[in-house]
């Protein structure tokens, strides 16, 4: 990615870093997750800074590369004993503020689009809400395990909300891909998030967002 300010990598990678020190926290400082999780961005990385995903006329095939292992990742936690028993032991209040990670990777996705490398169907400018999540976390977290106001039936409804413009935001990145699948972004196809370090979006982050929302939703539903 060329021609992008500095300050766009720095918020791209402190995000990330974030990211990974709040669920870090969440797994109760779990290190085989820790090793697990920073293996898969190595190799991604690698990957991306090879053009493995940069080459318009096949990212799209190889886009599944990146989204399948996480979410065949999540679907074996809820598959297996073990797996539902690590959902369950993940920390309530910090999946909930983890959601304020959502608040620079909007930041980054308008700073792309400004920049022609993503369509602006992606962003807060578009069709893309998924900013209102980051913004509303601080309070969801404040009023629910701080003040303890809000109750089980409002922190559930939220994160179903959550997950709703989780998908939208997805749902938008895959069908202004190159080629294949174009719906949205004709003028400006969706070849950013091929590009390391952007490549971590949709093979961490967005994973990351998934797994905490699934997890809280589960363990409020348990309770």
């Amino acid at each position: 990615m060329l021609h992008l300010p500095a300050y766009v990598y720095i918020t791209f990678a402190a995000t990330v870093l974030l990211a990974i020190g709040l669920f870090y926290k969440a797994t109760n400082q779990s290190k085989p997750f820790l090793i697990g999780l920073l293996a898969w961005i190595l190799i991604q990385s690698i990957l991306a800074i090879a053009g493995f995903y940069t080459n318009p006329g096949t990212v799209t095939a190889r886009f599944p590369l990146l989204v399948l292992p996480p979410l065949l990742f999540l679907a074996s936690r809820f598959a297996t004993k073990n797996g539902r028993a690590f959902l369950d032991e993940l920390d309530l209040p910090t999946l909930t503020i983890f959601h304020i990670i959502r608040i620079p990777v909007e930041l980054v996705l308008y700073w792309l689009f400004v920049s022609k490398n993503v369509p602006e169907a992606m962003t807060f400018h578009g069709r893309n809400f998924d900013i209102l999540s980051g913004i509303s976390a601080p309070f969801i977290y404040y009023f629910s395990f701080v003040k303890k106001i809000l109750g089980k039936a409002a922190i559930i409804a939220w994160n179903l909300i959550c997950l709703a413009l989780l998908i939208n935001v997805v749902s938008s990145a895959l069908l202004s891909l190159p080629a294949r699948f174009t719906q949205f972004g004709f003028e400006q196809p969706n070849l950013a998030l091929g590009y390391f370090p952007f490549v971590l979006l949709p093979a961490v982050l967005v994973p990351l967002v998934l797994l905490s929302t699934a997890a809280a939703i589960k363990q409020l539903l348990k309770k």
